[in-house]
């Protein structure tokens, strides 16, 4: 009898230790956000982007340590996020995958990542963790959810992780790269998640090397799908993505160095 008694204690303990750790993962899973990943530090540790490649905005512009954006709260993503990608950039140090969380610079909250859960799509990185592997703090903020757009799975590994790698090898050869990119948002588009997380039908990019007259530029705009295409087959005109953004990407370049830039194509400048 006392016996039996003891080992339904023991079963109602184990039952009970049983639920805690069930509601405890559920919590974890659905309201746990770790802290920011962002902290001050002194100019000299900052990557800056120069002034005359800063695009226009119609959001809300949030800087890093190591790269910069323009939030749209209406799509509950970045319109662009550009950044300078240096020779010293490309390490191959081992880091840590850090938790995906809200931006805590974007005034009005970047989309949670649990947007993202059973929707069938990547939590795709606009500016590249691969690009930031060079320190800790460099790494860490671009898991923020404002550096993430939804995209197709193989669309993600495969062209568009062509182009990440092609960039890549460019600054390797010929130093200091400057590169924007984002999602073409516009109306209509497919939505995830409570918070209606648009996501985009193309992406662009669009590179740049060089200063002031010597400036070289390459703009790709690639549909959200998968492709085995090569990338120089979606080579376009930047006056085309402005076209369809509404962005300004060059504006403090003069009137008509810019409208020259933007207008041609000029893919012999650069190697594939």
């Amino acid at each position: 009898m006392i016996k039996s008694k003891l080992f339904q204690n023991n079963k109602l303990t184990y039952s009970v230790l049983l639920l805690i750790c069930v509601v405890g993962f559920w919590l974890f899973e659905n309201f746990y956000t770790p802290d920011t990943y962002s902290k001050g530090t002194n100019n000299s540790e900052q990557t800056i982007i120069p002034k005359e490649l800063r695009p226009t905005t119609t959001g809300e512009i949030v800087s890093h340590e190591h790269y910069q954006l323009s939030y749209k709260e209406a799509f509950e993503q970045a319109e662009w996020v550009a950044y300078m990608l240096e020779k010293e950039h490309l390490t191959y140090d081992d880091r840590k995958r850090p938790y995906f969380i809200e931006d805590p610079k974007v005034k009005s909250k970047s989309a949670d990542w649990r947007n993202y859960k059973g929707s069938g799509y990547d939590r795709g990185h606009l500016c590249p963790a691969g690009d930031r592997r060079f320190s800790k703090q460099a790494y860490n903020e671009t898991f923020y959810t404002s550096n993430i757009s939804p995209q197709n799975r193989a669309f993600n590994a495969g062209v568009w992780n062509e182009l990440e790698k092609q960039i890549r090898q460019w600054v390797k050869k010929n130093g200091t790269h400057f590169v924007v990119t984002g999602g073409v948002l516009t109306n209509g588009l497919t939505e995830i998640g409570d918070e209606d997380v648009d996501v985009p039908d193309y992406y662009y990019k669009i590179v740049a090397k060089g200063i002031n007259e010597d400036l070289k530029v390459l703009a790709f705009l690639m549909p959200n799908k998968p492709s085995t295409k090569k990338i120089n087959e979606f080579i376009v005109s930047v006056d085309s993505i402005e076209e369809l953004t509404g962005i300004d990407f060059f504006q403090e370049l003069p009137a008509n160095a810019e409208n020259e830039l933007e207008r041609k194509i000029d893919q012999n400048s650069w190697h594939f």
